[in-house]
């Protein structure tokens, strides 16, 4: 078995005003409660004795691992990210269209009403109604006006939506 790992497409560049501050308070928190935390107990570990049977100080290192890479993807993130607040300004696009940010209504063929969000792909959150602008529903729905309608083919097969309301703003 080869170490290789195929190399991932990053996803869009944008986010939200809220899923940034979102990001910047996992990595405030990661780097300085976390980290500070974890380190304090491998060395407690290490002042045990023997390394090799101490599960305490195999477990912590390996979460000061998880807890470091998760630190260099978010701080990688973070620089490269554009922050787009969906209420615009000046230049706002035509809010009867789905953007980056709009609150979509969508109907299914069999009359579910249903509210997603389209974000960017850090800040995805299915809990949340929040929607990836990089998935096949996300892609489907950017650009699209009310009443129109979109075939999405999902692992389940071919899914028909009609949106039917845009909202830019708060969750409705």
């Amino acid at each position: 078995m080869s170490r290789y790992r195929a190399p991932v497409t990053p996803g869009s560049q944008y986010i939200t005003p809220e899923g940034a501050e979102r990001l910047r308070e996992e990595l405030h928190r990661l780097w300085h409660e976390e980290r500070p935390r974890v380190t304090q107990a491998v060395s407690e570990a290490a002042a045990q004795g023997d390394r090799s049977e101490n599960a305490e100080y195999t477990y912590g290192k390996k979460r000061l691992h998880e807890i470091d890479r998760r630190v260099r993807f978010l701080r990688k993130r973070l620089d490269g990210m554009k922050v787009v607040d969906p209420l615009g300004g000046a230049g706002r696009r035509d809010a009867n269209r789905v953007y980056f940010g709009a609150w979509v209504q969508t109907r299914s063929s069999n009359g579910e009403l249903r509210w997603y969000r389209v974000v960017g792909p850090d800040e995805f959150d299915m809990a949340e109604d929040y929607l990836s602008m990089d998935s096949p529903l996300g892609k489907s729905l950017m650009g699209k006006r009310r009443d129109e309608e979109i075939t999405v083919q999902l692992p389940t097969g071919p899914c028909r939506l009609a949106v039917v309301e845009i909202h830019y703003g708060p969750r409705p």
